[in-house]
């Protein structure tokens, strides 16, 4: 197999996607319909979340590490985001990877005063139901039918995210 060939499979789309993630800059891709998982997040205080359960919500998925520099920096624009549509039925789940160590979640939610859901991802398997998460930060935005509207690999653009919320919020 000559080069080329073995290096065939790799979607120029992915390569971009790693690219642009590794510099720091926020990659959207369509959800192409595609439904969000049937996951169940276990909270930092033990409570029992299912994406199910979330079903006529709009809801964010945001999958970080507190080792990733994106992810710290990104952390207080979530927060603006979360408040600023919150009273509008917003939902945000902020997903730890399962190598981030359980007290730097906890040490890192309580200083910063995380507003949302903080869950862990001990085993991996939210991170491999969302598509094989390998990337931080990546963030899933769900509409309220389920249905995944966009996954940002990177820092989201905010204006634009704001934007997909409005629209996504007020959709019946």
């Amino acid at each position: 197999m000559t080069a080329s060939a073995s290096r065939s499979w790799i979607k120029p789309a992915a390569i971009g996607a790693v690219v642009l993630a590794l510099a720091g800059i926020g990659y959207a891709t369509l959800g192409s319909s595609q439904k969000a998982p049937d996951v169940t997040f276990i909270s930092l205080a033990g409570d029992k979340i299912s994406t199910q359960g979330l079903r006529g919500k709009v809801v964010m998925v945001n999958f970080w590490a507190t080792s990733c520099v994106s992810c710290v920096r990104e952390m207080p624009a979530m927060v603006d985001t979360y408040n600023k549509f919150k009273g509008q039925g917003l939902e945000f789940v902020a997903v730890a990877m399962q190598y981030d160590p359980p007290n730097y979640v906890v040490n890192f939610t309580e200083t910063r005063k995380l507003p949302f859901i903080v869950a862990l991802d001990s085993g991996g398997d939210l991170a491999r139901s969302f598509g094989d998460v390998t990337l931080t930060p990546t963030t899933f935005v769900i509409g309220k039918d389920g249905t995944i509207l966009k996954r940002y690999v990177g820092e989201p653009e905010f204006s634009q995210l704001h934007a997909l919320l409005q629209k996504a919020l007020a959709a019946g």
